[in-house]
């Protein structure tokens, strides 16, 4: 009977079933190597004027979670693993490959444009010395403090989904359902909302979520791409 048994990513399409296992692998090294490596500080991203920050951070970012949160890890590739197979089937590999990254680095780069805009409106320059680095908490908070996840292109992803598939009822729950173009455009506003609310006690890089989204609509619109008719 084992010949008649199906890989569970037999039906995965190949750039969606390697970043899947890319962030897993990533996700078990940080456990692995904890206390002898520090990936947090060698592979996620920080402030472009850090002295942490190093070139290939803007791409192994997205391979990086919070080894304290395995929801984080989780929620991300839960969505990856719902809505990328649709994305990447509608687009081609090639092309959703490109598609993920562009999201995931314009997602970075909107989280640091937040952050240069943030210090400006501190010290009224983009970068800020090492006097105020350690003085202020919140230009600490930027220079020290790291943005990881797959969280930014992950959004971009979603977006693609309710552009392209609106209709498509998503099941909150698994009993109440929502269409895609309602259910995924409230969770872009609610990123808005705390992103510009700045919470205390939040962590979230949101303006990377809505960059990794704005990216991603961008692309489809430039790409020409639309709904396929059957989901009007």
């Amino acid at each position: 009977m084992s010949q008649y048994r199906q890989s569970p990513f037999a039906n995965i399409p190949p750039v969606v079933k390697n970043l899947l296992i890319i962030n897993v692998v990533f996700y078990l090294a940080e456990w692995l190597l904890r206390g002898h490596f520090d990936m947090v500080r060698q592979f996620s991203a920080f402030y472009f004027d850090s002295s942490f920050f190093r070139p290939w951070q803007i791409i192994t970012y997205l391979f990086m979670h919070d080894p304290d949160n395995f929801r984080h890890i989780f929620s991300n590739m839960l969505a990856l693993f719902f809505f990328g197979p649709s994305i990447e089937n509608f687009m081609g590999s090639k092309r959703f490959f490109n598609f993920y990254f562009l999201c995931g680095i314009g997602a970075l780069v909107m989280q640091m444009a937040v952050q240069a805009i943030e210090i400006y409106n501190i010290t009224g320059h983009f970068t800020a010395s090492a006097i105020d680095q350690m003085a202020n908490e919140k230009i600490a908070q930027i220079y020290y403090g790291p943005v990881l996840g797959a969280s930014g292109a992950v959004f971009g992803v979603l977006l693609a989904f309710a552009v392209l598939f609106p209709n498509v009822e998503i099941y909150i729950y698994f009993t109440i359902p929502v269409k895609a173009k309602y259910l995924i455009s409230v969770y872009v506003i609610a990123e808005l909302f705390l992103g510009f609310g700045q919470f205390a006690g939040d962590s979230v890089a949101h303006f990377a979520h809505i960059g990794g989204a704005l990216i991603g609509f961008i692309l489809i619109k430039a790409w020409g791409m639309k709904a396929p008719r059957q989901f009007y």
